[in-house]
């Protein structure tokens, strides 16, 4: 028998597992994705006394934040989606995780651009197999009337773990260096993927689907999403807002340090605090609402996304404008944050509704393909690149009005999740 079946996946009603192992299940995963944001962010805090000893431009950071990591990240989520429906995907989740905290590790030796550059590529590779199983665990785990919440208790990793990778990334490197915080937490994961395989198993429904999962074949479940226009318009929907949420996340520190005057540590409590409440309001908002609003109306889990983007562009452009940091900075600040993490878990919920079950990890693989090469791939790269153009009329505002034009993309996202609110019901597989 294999030891994964120990664990009993019924015990309730609707035969997803107990309630107190389905919790244990999302909290250890939940953990597991705090360490991949942590892995994946704490380079942003830590940009500007990297840029100072390697002599790097804002051009060579924003490769380092976004297409050093995005391009292997991308590029390797489909096959291992694919080999997660088609295997184990603790062992999957298991894997990626120590392969990602070594190389994050690693990044605290690198002694130049191409060696940081091919660090991050190593970073990226990994935590490529940990997300789309994930998701595919957590729906076999959570029933469809508790899904949409329990991807969004899920998601609260990326706002918890970018404010973990700024706060201990800040603080380590203001009392030791900037190599000490990559090295103590990329060790730090590499820790926590024994406790993961021992606690989370794979559900007992999965057991009796290893025949036929065993047979799934890319080549069709790439086919069936092709066919589906809901799921291009949602990923290139979800992709142009990411452009806009990692470009921030990475550059903001750069903004607080180079135009307000903050000290590292100073930087890390304000970009923390930012992205900690704003982005956990704005997952369980998504979350709640999308269970709530998307159990009657299908076409509301794209609908709330483009609004929550449309309303955050005027917020988000008088906080970037704003002339002092102050409490009103903060505020104006706040609430775009928490919309622009509202798509979330109503996304994948729908994504996930694009095909059969069996072929869900492979689904969000390929939804995540497309978001992440546009949206980390490109957001800090454009960022950083548009702050060099505008470098000699503006000396130290230029990255300000960077970030002010890529608010143009949450204006493309609003209008291609308006559009794929029209075909998502047709689209729909119960």
């Amino acid at each position: 028998m294999d030891r994964d079946s120990a664990i009993p996946a019924a015990g309730d009603a609707d035969g997803h597992g107990t309630p107190g192992y389905r919790a244990l299940v999302l909290a250890m995963l939940l953990l597991v994705y705090i360490f991949n944001f942590i892995d994946r962010q704490i380079l942003g805090i830590l940009a500007v006394p990297v840029k100072a000893e390697l002599g790097l431009s804002d051009t060579q950071l924003g490769l380092l934040g976004g297409i050093a990591f995005a391009l292997l990240y991308s590029t390797a989520a489909v096959p291992l989606g694919w080999l997660a429906d088609r295997t184990s995907r603790t062992w999957v989740i298991t894997g990626a995780l120590v392969v990602w905290s070594g190389f994050t590790a690693l990044c605290g030796v690198a002694q130049n651009f191409w060696t940081l550059f091919l660090c991050r590529l190593g970073v990226g590779v990994g935590e490529a197999g940990g997300v789309a199983p994930s998701f595919s665990l957590i729906s076999s785990y959570f029933p469809a009337r508790q899904r949409a919440r329990a991807l969004a208790v899920y998601s609260l990793g990326i706002p918890i773990g970018s404010a973990l990778g700024v706060l201990f990334g800040g603080y380590i490197a203001a009392h030791i260096d900037w190599r000490a915080a990559f090295i103590v937490v990329g060790l730090a994961g590499v820790l926590l993927a024994p406790l993961f395989r021992l606690v989370v198993r794979e559900p007992r429904q999965r057991q009796a689907a290893t025949a036929v999962a065993a047979d799934l074949r890319l080549g069709p479940v790439l086919a069936t999403l092709a066919r589906k226009p809901s799921f291009w318009l949602l990923a290139f929907g979800a992709a142009s807002s990411s452009i806009v949420g990692y470009g921030l996340a990475f550059w903001v520190p750069s903004v607080l340090q180079r135009s307000f005057g903050l000290d590292l540590v100073g930087t890390s409590q304000f970009l923390g605090a930012l992205l900690a409440a704003g982005g956990i309001a704005g997952v369980m908002l998504g979350g709640v609402l999308g269970d709530r609003v998307g159990a009657g109306n299908r076409r509301a889990l794209a609908l709330l996304p483009a609004l929550s983007f449309l309303v955050a562009v005027p917020l988000f452009t008088m906080g970037i404008m704003s002339q002092t940091l102050s409490w009103g900075m903060f505020l104006l600040m706040l609430v775009p944050m928490a919309l622009g993490y509202v798509w979330l878990a109503p996304v994948i919920s729908a994504v996930q509704h694009l095909v059969h079950p069996r072929m869900r990890a492979t689904a969000v693989a390929s939804f995540l393909f497309i978001n992440n090469l546009l949206g980390p791939g490109l957001g800090t790269f454009i960022l950083g690149w548009m702050s060099d153009l505008l470098l000699p009329l503006y000396p130290q505002d230029g990255l300000r009005y960077a970030m002010l034009l890529s608010l143009g993309f949450y204006l493309l996202a609003a209008l291609l999740m308006a559009l794929a609110a029209r075909t998502l019901p047709r689209d729909w597989v119960e």
